[in-house]
């Protein structure tokens, strides 16, 4: 029983030193509701707000999968590296998102400890991997339009080995914690878990783990991903300044440079606040803050699953008619002119 784990529990779960009682049992997330953390109203907009992206994320990411199996058109090297962003969001919101909801509902962790290091893991695998192939996508424009390696033809085995990187890189950010660097607990509302940024027992090695993480799965994907798109756009631009008279050309140029923005303000929203609040609290050690506050980052993460597919997939005009023949709205044989009009833009690109 997990009322018998008596001085286990904390090392389960934290608590800020404000709600610090001789009674931790009573406050654990895995035995009672939080509500000392938050009104019952927050909780219950929480799951809420869970179950919309458990049901959306796991629906458009799927539909993307099985659009992607049924139309042998869609299976470019472009679109590998896009079903491996939908598996990892749908790894997040059958995982992540939908042991959320529940526990929201709840208002705590209903599913214990084990549970918890296991929605950690599998959510910050999901997450990590998502990350990482947006930096892809950016690195495979950037080889195809930009063309920095001449005559390099990008085919589907280098989208495949693009695709294991990811995997591994993410396996490499979220196995530690399973291991002693860090730990999974429940974190904000104590109703989702993910790595320990709030302790300082040098037990875990936290302060170590999270600049670890801001590193290597932040610092690094951003700057491939601002590098990758900034030489795009300088590709493009001089491709549209070379070709002035021409409509299409400066039309692709303009379109591809608002969807470049977007990518890169999706990322930021994804990703920005959870780096930004896991370094405030690793540099402001006993600095009180609002736990409803902390739990906000966790959600914009998770929020990706639902804003990533929309940002890379269905703003391509070929996956989105083929997603509507699919479910029986329209034609599937639409192609993606921004594509079409990208690719004869950067013919006058670097040879």
């Amino acid at each position: 029983m997990r009322t018998n784990r008596g001085m286990e529990l904390p090392e389960d779960f934290w608590i800020p030193v404000a709600l610090d009682t001789n009674n931790i049992t009573s406050l654990s997330p895995f035995l009672v509701p939080q509500d000392h953390l938050g009104g019952t109203g927050t909780f219950y907009i929480m799951a809420g707000f869970m179950f919309f992206l458990f049901t959306v994320g796991t629906s458009i990411n799927v539909l993307t999968i099985a659009c992607t199996i049924q139309h042998k058109k869609l299976r470019s090297h472009l679109n590998y590296i896009l079903v491996n962003l939908a598996v990892a969001n749908l790894l997040v919101s059958c995982v992540g998102s939908f042991t959320a909801c529940c526990s929201f509902a709840t208002r705590y962790f209903i599913f214990g400890p084990l549970a918890c290091k296991i929605e950690g893991f599998m959510a910050t695998l999901g997450g990590m991997v998502s990350l990482w192939s947006l930096a892809v996508v950016a690195f495979e424009r950037w080889l195809v339009i930009c063309k920095p390696l001449g005559n390099f033809v990008f085919k589907p085995d280098h989208a495949i080995a693009c695709c294991a990187f990811t995997w591994v890189f993410a396996l490499i950010a979220s196995l530690p914690p399973l291991f002693g660097w860090s730990r999974y607990i429940p974190e904000g509302l104590q109703c989702s878990c993910g790595p320990d940024w709030y302790t300082t027992n040098n037990k875990y090695n936290n302060e170590s783990y999270v600049m670890f993480l801001f590193c290597f799965c932040f610092a690094v994907p951003f700057a491939t991903i601002i590098f990758c798109y900034a030489q795009l756009l300088i590709t493009l631009k001089m491709a549209a300044k070379a070709q002035a008279e021409s409509a299409s050309t400066q039309k692709a140029e303009r379109e591809v440079t608002r969807m470049v923005v977007v990518m890169v303000l999706g990322f930021l929203v994804c990703w920005m606040p959870y780096a930004s609040f896991a370094l405030w609290v690793v540099n402001n050690r006993g600095q009180p803050f609002d736990l409803r506050l902390a739990t906000i980052p966790s959600c914009l993460s998770k929020a990706s699953t639902v804003y990533n597919p929309v940002i890379y997939v269905l703003l391509n005009k070929q996956f989105r008619s083929c997603m509507m023949a699919m479910v029986g709205m329209g034609g599937g044989e639409e192609e993606s002119s921004t594509s079409q009009s990208v690719t004869e833009v950067s013919k006058v690109g670097p040879a």
